[in-house]
């Protein structure tokens, strides 16, 4: 539990239907917050939304011209506000130079850095009315080098840059946006992009002993996180990339 009451507050979460989005979902709910799950798999967002009350879903590929609107239409047609826009969907792909296209790399930004930005800003004008907040999620690959992922990196690095820069830009309207950048976390994220289960099994035990302390981490860790960059007392913090991550970036 994070210890933040968000009761009233009306929160949009990408990615919801499994991993950290889920684990978001639930967390943002258990602080008093109706939530709008979004994502493509219907059948996991209702999953979702099975584990508490107070979240809601809204399938969609966000990818999709017209549905950064459409979700933001269908949060506040709901509850009539906006307070917090969680960017957390997005995708792993394994894209060695050699085998890069112009598909998969504008695929991947599609989803990792243009969707983000179009929701942000079609959530802008409500997030202004409630003085709220933008919480993305990157990676620590954001700001380190990682073979065969580079264009991976290269789109959380991204986010990273808008997340600093849009807090100064909407900093004057008090608007707070921020970050978390999660090290290696027990998800789908890895299988999805291809890669089979025994693999990332022994990715998971080769990199638990670089991790300072030995492990990968949960979902439900880096959620906390974001809901505490969501609590309203938290007035002061924007502009702020938090690396949750278990001390790997002490690496």
């Amino acid at each position: 539990m994070s210890g933040v009451d968000l009761t009233g507050r009306v929160v949009v979460v990408t990615g919801a239907g499994s991993g950290i989005g889920r684990a978001t979902a639930v967390a943002f709910a258990e602080a008093g917050a109706h939530v709008l799950g979004v994502g493509r798999r219907k059948q996991a967002l209702d999953e979702t939304a099975g584990l508490h009350a107070g979240i809601e879903v809204f399938p969609a590929d966000i990818c999709a011209d017209g549905a950064p609107e459409a979700v933001v239409a269908a949060a506040t047609g709901r509850w009539d506000r906006l307070d917090v826009l969680v960017n957390n969907a997005g995708a792993v792909a394994f894209l060695p130079l050699p085998r890069a296209t112009a598909r998969r790399i504008n695929e991947l930004f599609a989803l990792n850095v243009t969707a983000p930005s179009l929701l942000s800003r079609a959530a802008l004008p409500h997030l202004r009315r409630t003085q709220g907040s933008i919480l993305n999620v990157s990676s620590t690959l954001g700001q380190r080098p990682g073979g065969e992922v580079s264009h991976y990196a290269a789109s959380k690095a991204a986010i990273e840059a808008l997340t600093r820069s849009w807090a100064l830009e909407l900093a004057p309207v008090r608007v707070r946006v921020n970050a978390v950048a999660p090290g290696p976390t027990k998800t789908d994220i890895f299988v999805n992009a291809g890669l089979p289960r025994r693999i990332v099994d022994a990715m998971e035990q080769e990199e638990a002993d670089k991790i300072p302390l030995r492990r990968w981490g949960v979902p439900e860790e880096i959620a906390v996180w974001l809901v505490r960059l969501a609590d309203p007392g938290a007035t002061w913090l924007t502009g702020q990339v938090l690396g949750v991550d278990g001390g790997q970036a002490l690496t």
